[in-house]
């Protein structure tokens, strides 16, 4: 179908007059392509080191015979339409590495997403990209395959640092990819940033930061390097710096950004103006997604009027479903069209769904309408008046009654915020 065909497909929802319950919660698109050339020793996601040739055809197959699956689960997810009549606003390809995947095999999923779903006329597409595994004529070719965004998975620009990563690209290679995707054409990049990194000092990550600002990239993604179970760092972690130097590390980067014209809107993105990360405000702002691939993880909002595949009402509650896809790639493909790839499901109870929210909204700096609650749980706010006194008196919300915003404070202490919003059966906090 490719970019001038996805464009004519999404501007057909003009026509499509959808129902204001079926508007009520945004739907995105994850895409998960599970390979990478080496798997980092930080890295926890489920990513694979690439062995021979990727089985690129077989792969494409599954992920729509697996996005064919959902939708038949979930048909009448939200207030008895069709999922499949509502519009996609963002697709996210991510990984492992999704620029492994030749410009013809992004085409072909987006062609098939494309013949099951309408995308919204601004629809934002975004690509993961490792610097070492680009070159011009792929830019050119994912662009001509309808992606509109790329980010690059840069974590550094010393060239020291990025071997103790185990990153397999140099930062003249991040640099030179940067620019042959402005030259194809792309006016949407973001480049991702870590600081506290082995033997980093306040001087190096201000330089990380000043190097990626002179590519002039549209967003950055800053975030902290963290010791995951389970990855080689955090059985051998190497030298990190303390806990009051990564502080510093994020202060005074957080306000080299600012400086600049990055604002920060949520605890590790900052964007121009006009260009936050839609896909992922998405995610903190409590909306739908489905997720597609090995690993993959979806969320979906049902009415709680026995729409197909959601489970039992509540009375109160909207339904919220949560569903993963199988890890290794190779039983997902060999399940893709059964049941048997799905990894599990798991319907948010209502005694969990202000947690959830919480978990999700508070992480942006602007926060959410009050109104946005009722609207994303189907739960009253009086539901959460207790644990909304206690944020405000600690000084960690702000007190306007028509809107859940954190403080600077807040912020800073985001992990005990989201915990007040906890049931008395879920006593630990996933960190925010």
């Amino acid at each position: 179908m490719h970019h001038a065909t996805l464009l004519a497909h999404s501007l057909d929802l003009a026509s499509h007059k959808q129902s204001p319950a079926a508007d009520a919660v945004p739907l995105s698109l994850y895409i998960h392509i599970p390979w990478c050339v080496k798997k980092c020793p930080y890295c926890d996601f489920n990513s694979h080191g690439l062995h021979g040739v990727m089985p690129e055809r077989d792969y494409v197959a599954a992920l729509l015979a697996d996005l064919d699956g959902d939708l038949a689960d979930f048909g009448e997810a939200f207030a008895g339409r069709e999922i499949s009549s509502r519009p996609l606003e963002s697709i996210f390809f991510g990984g492992g590495t999704p620029s492994l995947f030749a410009p013809d095999s992004i085409a072909a999923i987006l062609d098939g997403a494309a013949a099951r779903l309408p995308f919204a006329p601004d629809c934002e597409i975004t690509l993961e990209t490792n610097p070492g595994t680009v070159e011009h004529g792929r830019f050119d070719g994912y662009l001509k395959a309808g992606i509109n965004r790329i980010s690059f998975g840069v974590q550094s620009f010393d060239d020291e640092k990025l071997r103790a990563l185990g990153r397999i690209h140099s930062s003249a290679e991040a640099e030179a990819a940067v620019k042959l995707a402005q030259d194809a054409g792309y006016a949407n990049i973001n480049l991702d940033l870590m600081y506290a990194l082995p033997r980093q000092n306040l001087a190096g990550a201000l330089t990380d930061v000043e190097r990626a600002l002179a590519l002039q990239p549209t967003h950055i993604s800053h975030y902290q390097l963290t010791l995951e179970p389970g990855t080689p760092f955090a059985k051998k972690p190497p030298p990190l710096p303390n806990h009051d130097a990564a502080w510093d590390m994020q202060e005074a980067c957080e306000q080299r950004l600012a400086e600049a014209g990055y604002a920060q809107y949520e605890v590790s993105a900052y964007a121009q103006t006009g260009r936050r990360c839609r896909h992922n405000l998405n995610y903190w702002r409590f909306g739908d997604y489905l997720g597609i691939g090995a690993g993959a993880h979806g969320k979906l909002t049902g009415s709680g009027d026995g729409g197909r595949g959601m489970g039992t009402a509540s009375q109160t509650a909207l339904q919220v479903r949560r569903r993963w896809k199988t890890k290794h790639p190779r039983t997902y493909m060999e399940t893709a069209t059964q049941r048997a790839r799905i990894g599990g499901d798991e319907t948010v109870t209502s005694g969990q769904l202000p947690f959830e929210f919480m978990l999700n909204t508070l992480r942006l700096n602007d926060g959410v309408p009050a109104a946005d609650f009722t609207a994303r749980t189907g739960l009253p706010l009086d539901a959460i008046a207790a644990p909304l006194a206690k944020a405000r008196a600690n000084g960690w919300l702000t007190g306007d009654p028509d809107h859940l915003q954190a403080t600077p404070l807040g912020r800073r202490f985001l992990n005990d915020v989201i915990e007040a919003f906890l049931p008395p059966d879920k006593p630990e906090p996933r960190h925010a």
